[in-house]
């Protein structure tokens, strides 16, 4: 019988299994679903569906540049073990790489990486491996030059943070002072470039919160604003990148040592794995229970 594009897609979202692997099951049963789906299942290709609920916040985050892009994708895992696999690592550098020609996860997703979509190599990962694996996100940052550095690197260009920096100005000096930039922000986590860039609910909720604080103190109203007006300073000095004091030399801000180097920072991005995941834990107790009733 006639294999169908709605039986492949069937099939596929029973599965999992890729295009090519469901189109190939379907053609050896002839078009027999459950028969298909056991043939699946007998290659090893059917197992990512299993997997598919598990949660995935481990894994790895990539960097790539070229020609004043810097991209930073993430690829999770359920294991972090599965971060030191060579196959994965390859895999996820590959993911970074074909990031660089596409503007969004979705069109990563379906990106050719050795003659497949993206979504369908990490399938095969995923049966293969045996783990559930997920293409969580991409950021892009573009610039007059773009720097990258990774913390706790897995492997070349791959870790656990990975932080890009775009910088106007001399490109030596933006190399420079950008690395030690990118340091700085995998260590400070900042909310923003600068004041005028702040989620303005961050900066509604923050300046609400010192206003209770310095109402607790029973001073007058002007002398409260006055109050508010240094704390909220205070509060754009810590979270902004530009305002922090640099890691570097703590006594100067991130903005005036970019001006000191006769550069200007234009823009970041800062990518931790499983960060705003959330993981299920149980105590060792459970873990051992559950394993007796399987067993």
């Amino acid at each position: 019988m006639a294999i169908t594009a709605a039986m492949v897609k069937e099939l596929r979202e029973t599965t999992g299994a890729g295009m090519m692997d469901a189109k190939k099951a379907l053609e050896e049963t002839a078009g027999e679903m459950e028969a298909a789906v056991d043939w699946l299942r007998t290659k090893g290709l059917a197992k990512a569906a299993k997997k598919s609920g598990r949660v995935a916040a481990e894994g790895l985050v990539a960097v790539a540049v070229r020609d004043g892009k810097g991209v930073a994708v993430e690829v999770n895992s359920e294991t972090d073990f599965v971060g030191k696999n060579e196959e994965f690592q390859s895999m996820v550098r590959g993911i970074a790489d074909a990031a660089l020609g596409v503007n969004s996860v979705e069109d990563l997703a379906a990106a050719q990486l050795n003659g497949k979509p993206v979504s369908e190599v990490l399938t095969d990962a995923i049966a293969k491996i045996g783990e559930n694996m997920t293409l969580r996100r991409m950021v892009t940052v573009e610039g007059e030059n773009v720097v990258s550095y990774v913390h706790n690197a897995a492997a070349p260009n791959m870790g656990k943070i990975g932080v890009l920096v775009a910088l106007k100005g001399d490109a030596a000096k933006a190399q420079e002072l950008g690395k030690q930039i990118a340091m700085h922000i995998a260590a400070t986590s900042p909310a923003s470039l600068s004041e005028s860039d702040l989620d303005p609910a961050l900066v509604e909720r923050e300046k609400s919160v010192l206003t209770e604080q310095a109402r607790e103190s029973g001073k007058p109203d002007s002398v409260i604003e006055k109050m508010i007006v240094g704390r909220m300073a205070k509060f754009f000095e810590e979270v902004t990148l530009l305002g922090q004091k640099f890691v570097i030399n703590p006594d100067v801000t991130v903005a005036q040592a970019a001006r000191d180097a006769g550069v200007e920072v234009t823009g970041y991005a800062r990518v931790a794995v499983g960060e705003g995941i959330e993981k299920k834990e149980e105590d060792f107790a459970a873990e051992v229970a559950k394993t007796l009733k399987g067993a």
